[in-house]
């Protein structure tokens, strides 16, 4: 069966940066002073500098400056600094470890540039780094400037013509990096074609389109790889891999009468990617509920109409078609219509529907270049609900998880989702916004780098605005969508990757914080950024200036909030008792073909039980990020006192190795919470409405884990 309803070839969601014209060059050697102020939030071993630099003399105001640097070494680390798009100075960036909690010297030495500033360079060997330390919830950061003279050769040349600039290369799925052959993927930019307003290319597709093209070059050296051209736009390049580039790591450059600085990227030979409803890359995925062969209804929450196409939810026992892309190469469909291709005899494929697993009964091409097929038929027991989570096994690799809506049974007309009406669910379907909310309180106690054992207690929350397609979203712990007693596996992507979330954070004025007697927590004030409020409650283990000293003790907790411009007063509160205790620590080392098995003590029986653990490889730095990473997620209840992580879901994640994770060049941890049920609470939103909310506690310890 091979269904479509409409050109899925224009679908890709179009992102607008600006297209800045690059001024002329300047010229000569000009003494400079460098100034930066940044902050660099701790991600595994390594900090993430961003901030916003000035260089006296060699251009005007700030420019915005990236770069990744070791926590444990003083290693040199590439910076790229953005004047503007397609004006990039580049070099590498040296972080002075007393600057982590104090003064140092450091250094910044330019090697070269994009746009006006081609060819530069310079060198600033005395930096005065001045850094501190914070640490909010589990997460640690670093405020830190920097300032000193140096000279900058300006006279490498320059160019006043605009030059193609790459900001991300992601499959056309899932909006992550890594490309598999003969995948539909997008290069987002500036300056890449000619055209502002986007052209469809006219089938069969050519290589190079008006002086455009896009090149995958081995980082090793050879001839590169030339893609098939879909759409252009200024900002946005779709396009096909060939199946023939081989699998390694490459540069993508974009040529458009000159070429873009590269863009490091990895070629893989299979990465599922299921393309979503609002282009996001998660939530409500695309898929079709076959009724008959003269009805296919696209997959909704409620039945009726969608965009012109019937629309409804899946039904037990039904069969549903999904598109994605990225199953396989084969080089006989790249640029070439009409094909159907069924890969299941040379690949194991799987659909894995609220963490059960589905056999497919067809998944390939299916007349469409690049674009992939999979059909599967729902069990009568399948789990049911609104976002349900789908992923897409390939011999054991699961997709980005998405989610589909299923009803309870063959007669109902719409999904069922705790809190919402059929009504509402309906007012979903037709462009309506949800509102949920959500504040949890945390400890946990864990080995962070340079400062051994460490316990913090902190309280974070939001209240959010939502469409219908990312229904998942309105739970406050990823976890959640799991059914109890089942495991998850998340692919992990770097920063900077380009996908809209369709989330909208809201104010709800003043929130405080009352906990019961020695935790030092009466009417404490939540600090408030963007409409998210947090509070770092106390710590021990690191002592940090200005922190305060509360902890998180069995007893009652009560929430009340003053009121803002969307979310109107509330007061809410929640009990906790004294949290599991695991039966022997955490292992630094796990053997994914083993499985992992915990057992613990304690808890209440109904308490909700999450265990964490991921790990990766090194991402790059400043725009060229690649991924190699993954996470797991399992949930239990505390009254079943032991849980088995299976080596299927295990095996999912890369292999890091101790040595790794210390050079900074790897990250890999294990983490086991448990919190008592949520209390459900519902505020009214100023223009009507009420907001669906909940109250909640995780207390667990954590650490560093190697994974082989």
């Amino acid at each position: 069966m091979c269904f479509v309803t409409g050109s899925i070839f224009r679908r890709f969601a179009p992102f607008a940066l600006a297209l800045l014209i690059t001024a002329g060059a300047q010229a000569a050697t000009v003494n400079s002073t460098f100034t930066l102020t940044a902050s660099a939030p701790l991600t595994g071993t390594s900090l993430v500098i961003t901030g916003q630099a000035t260089m006296s003399g060699v251009y005007t105001g700030n420019g915005a400056f990236t770069s990744t640097a070791s926590l444990i070494s003083s290693t040199p680390a590439n910076f790229t600094i953005t004047v503007t798009t397609g004006n990039t100075l580049t070099g590498t960036f040296t972080l002075a470890s007393a600057a982590l909690s104090g003064t140092g010297t450091g250094s910044l030495t330019i090697t070269g540039g994009t746009g006006s500033y081609a060819g530069y360079t310079g060198t600033f060997s005395s930096l005065t780094e001045t850094g501190s330390t914070s640490i909010s919830g589990t997460s640690a950061s670093l405020t830190l400037n920097c300032n000193g003279t140096g000279t900058v050769n300006t006279s490498g040349g320059g160019t006043t013509t605009p030059v193609p600039t790459i900001a991300a290369v992601q499959d056309a799925a899932s909006n992550t990096p890594n490309i598999a052959q003969g995948s539909y993927f997008s290069v987002y930019g500036s300056n890449l074609h000619p055209s502002t307003q986007g052209i469809a290319l006219p089938y069969p597709w050519l290589q190079v389109s008006n002086a455009v093209k896009v090149t995958f070059t081995p980082t090793t050296g050879g001839t590169g790889t030339d893609a098939y051209l879909v759409y252009v736009r200024a900002d946005q390049i779709n396009a096909i891999l060939p199946s023939t580039a081989p699998v390694g790591s490459y540069n993508v450059t974009v040529t458009n009468g000159t070429a873009s600085a590269p863009f490091s990227t990895q070629v893989v030979a299979s990465k599922i990617g299921l393309f979503t409803q609002d282009q996001s890359g998660t939530g409500l995925a695309v898929v079709q509920n076959y009724i008959s062969q003269s009805e296919v209804d696209v997959n909704r929450l409620t039945t009726g109409t969608y965009n012109g196409s019937l629309s409804s939810p899946a039904k037990p026992g039904q069969t549903l078609i999904a598109w994605g892309t990225g199953l396989s190469p084969w080089a006989a469909a790249d640029d070439t219509a009409g094909i159907v291709h069924d890969f299941r005899g040379s690949l194991t494929i799987a659909a894995v529907v609220g963490g059960v697993s589905i056999p497919v009964d067809f998944a390939g091409r299916a007349g469409y270049a690049g674009i992939d097929q999979i059909n599967f038929t729902l069990p009568a027991n399948v789990p049911t609900g609104c976002a349900v989570t789908l992923q897409i096994s390939v011999n054991g690799v699961l997709s980005a998880a998405t989610s589909i809506s299923i009803a309870p049974s063959a007669s109902a007309t719409a999904c069922v989702q705790p809190g919402y009406t059929t009504q509402q669910l309906q007012s979903f379907d037709q462009g309506a916004t949800i509102t949920t909310g959500g504040f949890s309180l945390m400890q946990i106690a864990e080995t962070v780098p340079q400062y051994g054992t460490v316990k913090l207690d902190s309280i974070s929350g939001v209240f959010t605005q939502i469409t219908g397609f990312q229904l998942a979203a309105s739970s406050t712990q990823n976890p959640s969508v799991i059914t109890s007693g089942s495991c998850m596996v998340v692919p992990s992507t770097c920063s900077g990757t380009v996908a809209a979330t369709h989330v909208t954070s809201l104010d709800a004025g003043t929130v405080t914080l009352t906990g019961p007697a020695g935790t030092n927590l009466s009417s404490q004030k939540l600090t408030e950024t963007s409409n998210t409020y947090s509070y770092t409650i106390g710590s021990e283990g690191i002592s940090i200036p200005g922190q305060a000293n509360g902890t998180i003790l069995p007893g009652t907790y009560s929430l009340a909030g003053s009121g803002g411009t969307d979310v109107g007063p509330f007061n809410t509160s929640l009990t906790i008792g004294s949290p599991l205790t695991l039966n022997s620590p955490l292992p630094t080392t796990v053997t994914e073909s083993a499985g992992l098995t915990l057992n613990w003590t304690g808890g209440n029986a109904s308490d909700v039980v999450e265990i964490f653990g991921y790990s990766g490889t090194g991402c790059g730095t400043g725009a060229n990020q690649v991924a190699n990473a993954a996470a797991f997620y399992c949930t239990t209840t505390a009254g079943q006192k032991t849980f088995t992580v299976p080596a299927s879901i295990l095996t999912q994640l890369p292999t890091v190795t101790a040595g790794q994770i210390s050079a900074g060049t790897a990250s890999g941890g294990l983490e086991v919470f448990s919190g008592v049920t949520p209390v459900s609470f519902s505020p009214t939103l100023t223009k009507g409405g009420t907001v669906p909310s909940v109250f909640s506690s995780l207390i667990g310890v954590g650490g560093q884990a190697a994974y082989q």
